[in-house]
């Protein structure tokens, strides 16, 4: 699975999108392990959007992680400041899920609709 590319001003959504949010995984002193790369891959399929820290002050180590991190669950490296980064992955469409769109409000209405 490829990681998708995004735009510059789809990152750039990302980005503001992602101050909000809380860390959901942490990259711990034994490096990325199988419980890093599980926690990561369970965040992606819940949010899509995920910030990850990493435990190190090392620089070259931190970068190594998160770019390992990515490549190996096919997320997006939106981008990274010091020990946080921000990986995103586009959530697959549920098998039988109703692609019809709705409107801003998300909310579907029956007003104007000729039958």
């Amino acid at each position: 699975m490829q990681p998708s590319v995004l735009t510059s001003k789809e990152r750039a959504a990302l980005r503001r999108k992602g101050q909000s949010l809380a860390v959901i995984v942490t990259v711990g002193q034994a490096g990325v392990t199988a419980s890093v790369g599980a926690a990561l891959e369970q965040a992606l399929d819940d949010h899509e959007l995920v910030k990850v820290r990493v435990a190190t002050d090392d620089r070259t180590i931190c970068k190594a992680a998160v770019e390992t991190l990515a490549r190996d669950h096919a997320a997006a490296l939106v981008g990274q400041i010091g020990r946080t980064a921000l990986l995103y992955r586009e959530r697959p469409e549920a098998p039988g899920a109703d692609a019809e769109v709705t409107p801003k409000g998300g909310k579907r209405s029956n007003h104007g609709s000729h039958l």
